[in-house]
């Protein structure tokens, strides 16, 4: 008989979901960037279209598949701030908790880059000249990753985060027009795109201002949500709540 006891999913588990979580989402944004740039050579805004469209569709089913498990961070930058705004109330995800969810979302990622270039018949492991290094796409990376973080955790510390899915993936999709850097947004996700040489690779030398932009943006979006929702106790079950009940 099943109580009203919840407890987490095994941290195995978790763990399992966020692997294959990132690596479907990277699969996802670098095979159809691979496919629009050879159904569209000529137009790069049409490869755009093609990209986002795969991209908040994607990340919408991915959320619904794994958030029951996990709650489908697939981001550093999220399973961070799970810890931070619940460190003084106990909730959250402990220290060891972000270490493995980020070793499991980047080695996720990484997997699915290469996954892609197979799918696509190109090498393995490629290494992406993509570079991405003006001070607008940085500028791009801290709005991106602070909007994120805030429609995130609004919706965590109000209640909501059973609408993360439609949320999170509408506002990537939105982030990859408004955004000069078409919204990375994810430090796992930044690292597993450099192996890929296509439209949405990035070069090594851009990674580390993208993902220290990215942590910026965390830190002002963490602000931003601790001012606008100062009473609020609630973060964990963040992006989606992830419980199990106990047999």
């Amino acid at each position: 008989m099943t109580d009203l006891a919840f407890t987490p999913a095994p941290l195995k588990r978790r763990l399992l979901a966020e692997f294959t979580g990132t690596a479907s989402l990277v699969t996802v944004v670098v095979g159809s960037g691979i496919a629009a740039s050879m159904h569209s050579p000529n137009d790069v805004g049409l490869q755009l279209l093609e990209n986002s469209t795969a991209t908040v569709l994607g990340l919408a089913v991915l959320i619904l598949v794994f958030g029951p498990v996990s709650g489908a961070h697939f981001n550093p930058a999220v399973s961070a701030a799970d810890w931070l705004l619940g460190r003084r109330h106990g909730t959250g995800l402990t220290g060891v908790d972000v270490a493995a969810y980020t070793i499991a979302q980047i080695a996720g990622s990484v997997a699915g880059a290469m996954l892609a270039n197979i799918m696509f018949a190109r090498e393995l492991v490629q290494i992406a000249t993509n570079h991405r290094t003006t001070n607008g796409h940085l500028v791009g990376e801290v709005v991106a990753t602070a909007g994120l973080i805030a429609v995130i955790f609004a919706l965590a510390r109000t209640g909501r985060a059973t609408y993360s899915a439609a949320a999170v993936g509408a506002y990537i999709g939105a982030a990859y027009w408004f955004t000069s850097s078409t919204s990375f947004a994810n430090p796992a996700v930044t690292l597993g795109r450099m192996f890929s040489d296509t439209f949405a690779g990035i070069a090594p030398a851009s990674t580390l201002g993208f993902i220290a932009a990215q942590v910026l943006g965390a830190l002002i979006g963490l602000n931003l949500i601790a001012i606008l929702y100062p009473h609020a106790t609630t973060a964990d079950n963040v992006v989606v709540p992830h419980t199990v009940t106990a047999d």
